[in-house]
């Protein structure tokens, strides 16, 4: 049986959310639509005039699970207007990427694909995370085809390194083993994270093996965690800070340390969703 649940959001674009660097679990279909796996459940999702179209094999209630994993009940139409506040430049990138929704991610499947995402660009980060769940997960049919649940860290306790480098992860392959036993060992204590002010909770992220601080501020923003007041740097954020705001002729002297000050101050508490705006403006106008 399929499940359907249709919304009218203010704020939803398909390209935006999907293709802004935030997940690597969706792919787009021919006719524009895209399909992904959210927990056990498998999701397509369109857009026809303003109503978005959920379509799916759930293992729960649909509405109940797009609403919390699109973030439908935040008013980003709010956030975006005090955001284009702040100065012409951040105004421009909301209007590029204005159908933006930062995604309540699983936090165990968000630690994991953004450890395999160092380094590494994203048709390989896909692929290597697909021949995980296909290796690890649980199988679900949808349309015909079929699909892969993102395995527990209890379904990868007993992959040995050399099994996980049978999958292409290279390097990471050590770091994905060293983290999972980290988290059955709760030397982490995952759901402790969310009580957790950011810094703290940062503090214990950086514990995890392939974990740095970059990865870790992604995982903060991008995860069920969903801290705003985080500001992940990439060579495409220190570039468009560099050119919009510090102008350094060399921006590989531009540090993260003057960076993050400059979010602090410019875009405060809300300097997670400044970061996705300028960093999917720079990228894809590059």
């Amino acid at each position: 049986m399929i499940d359907t649940y249709i919304i009218k959001p203010d704020i939803f674009e398909l390209d935006d959310i999907f293709e802004c660097g935030q997940c690597f679990r969706w792919n787009k279909e021919d006719d524009g639509s895209y399909t992904g796996v959210i927990g056990d459940s498998v999701i397509n999702v369109a857009k026809k005039g303003n109503d978005v179209i959920f379509k799916g094999n759930c293992s729960g209630d649909i509405k109940t699970i797009c609403t919390d994993y699109f973030d439908l009940n935040r008013d980003y139409t709010k956030l975006q207007n005090e955001l284009s506040k702040i100065d012409n430049y951040l105004k421009e990138s909301i209007e590029y990427g204005k159908g933006i929704r930062i995604l309540n991610q699983n936090l165990w499947e968000t630690i994991i694909s953004f450890i395999i995402s160092a380094n590494n660009n994203i048709p390989r980060i896909k692929g290597i995370i697909e021949r995980l769940s296909k290796t690890y997960g649980k199988r679900i049919e949808f349309n015909g085809k079929n699909y892969y649940t993102f395995p527990t860290a209890d379904e990868l306790s007993n992959v040995s390194i050399e099994e996980f480098r049978s999958l292409g992860l290279g390097f990471r392959d050590v770091r994905l083993y060293e983290t999972t036993k980290m988290i059955l060992n709760k030397e982490v204590d995952l759901e402790k994270l969310k009580d957790l002010p950011t810094n703290l909770a940062r503090e214990e992220l950086l514990k995890l093996s392939g974990v740095g601080p970059k990865v870790a501020d992604c995982i903060l923003l991008f995860s069920t965690l969903k801290r705003f007041d985080v500001f992940p740097i990439d060579v495409w954020v220190r570039r468009v800070m560099n050119e919009l705001y510090i102008k350094n002729e060399d921006e590989n002297k531009v540090s993260k340390k003057e960076i993050q000050k400059l979010a602090d101050t410019k875009f405060g508490s809300m300097q997670g969703l400044a970061q996705q705006y300028l960093f999917y403006w720079k990228r894809e106008t590059a």
